[in-house]
Parts: C-alpha cells; structure tokens; sequence
C-alpha cells in the first residue's frame, strides 16, 4: 500500500538547503548537477528529506538517485493513497473486465 505525498510549495529551496549542507563547499553553482556518488553523503540527504517530508526513496529506486537533481524529480511527483487495485477498481472498466475481491 502507498501513503500519499504532496510535494510542498517550497520544496526546490529546501532540497537546495539540505543538498548545500550535506555535501558542504562541494556543491557545484548549480546544486542539481551535484553528484551524489559517495554512498555515505547520499544516505545523510536522503534521510534527512525522508525525516522532514515523510516521503522516502524506496530500496529499488536508490540507483537511479544519482545527482541532486534526481532526488528533486522523484520529491516533485505526487503520490495517491491506495494500491493499483484499488484504482483499477474505481477506473471505468470496459464491460467484459470484472474484478473479483477476495
């Protein structure tokens, strides 16, 4: 089961705060291009957000997390309640597709 996440209006500028104090004099000007290849680093941010937004990287998507910039894009989609069943359900089927709850 998903909880639900509204990214918040401010989240770009928080990211940008945590990204600068995580990596420190690192960060390149532009604090999306900033790399998060040590593994240590990037479980300080991504933690830190997870704490703070309520949201965490799930386990199979960490890979994918590879500059600041990831990390915004995956902080920036919404996410609804339920499981994929329960909004196929809800989904205007074509009538010869049932589902069946057991």
């Amino acid at each position: 089961r998903r909880r639900s996440y509204v990214p918040p209006e401010d989240l770009q500028s928080r990211l940008e705060s945590h990204v600068r104090e995580v990596l420190g004099p690192s960060v390149p000007e532009d604090w999306q291009q900033a790399p998060l290849q040590e593994n240590r680093l990037k479980h300080r941010l991504l933690a830190r957000l997870a704490a703070e937004l309520g949201h965490a990287v799930p386990n199979s998507q960490l890979h994918r997390m590879r500059r600041a910039g990831d990390v915004l894009g995956f902080y920036r989609a919404p996410v609804k309640d339920g499981t994929e069943v329960d909004e196929l359900a809800a989904a205007e089927l074509p009538p010869n597709l049932k589902i069946i709850w057991q």
